[in-house]
């Protein structure tokens, strides 16, 4: 017998335990590329790990979907819609005061630019200390 017969014939993990690590790396790496998106100040960048994400949760939703189909994956207990429009709601209003809060402090600082004279930076403090 090959060493490489002797690998494929081995049973290292089951294919559902298989299958389950590979769900749970692929979540994980749908977390990175998010992180890397929402850190990335290069536009490119942030497009290409936001393309990432995008056929990353597609390949997970595929081995999602085919795991359940073959009873390989156990789905939470189902949400009642009450609480899941209570959530989102929640979530709505949280990104909408966000918003907010971010277009008031650009505008703001937006204002202090042009408001400082034009050797004095912002933020610095024009401190005149003699």
């Amino acid at each position: 017998m090959t060493p490489t017969s002797q690998f494929q014939n081995a049973n290292l993990l089951p294919e559902e335990d298989l299958l389950n690590v590979v769900l749970a790396d692929l979540k994980r790496t749908v977390r990175e590329y998010t992180t890397a998106t929402t850190e990335s100040a290069c536009p490119s960048v942030r497009q290409m790990f936001t393309q990432l994400t995008d056929s990353t949760l597609q390949l997970q939703g595929q081995l999602f979907q085919m795991m359940s189909s073959h009873n390989m994956y156990t789905a939470p207990s189902k949400a009642m819609r009450t609480e899941v429009d209570k959530k989102l709601q929640e979530a709505q209003q949280t990104q909408q005061k966000a918003q907010q809060f971010v277009q008031q402090r650009t505008a703001q600082f937006n204002g202090n630019i042009q408001a400082s004279p034009p050797n004095s930076q912002p933020g610095m403090g024009n401190h005149n200390y003699s």
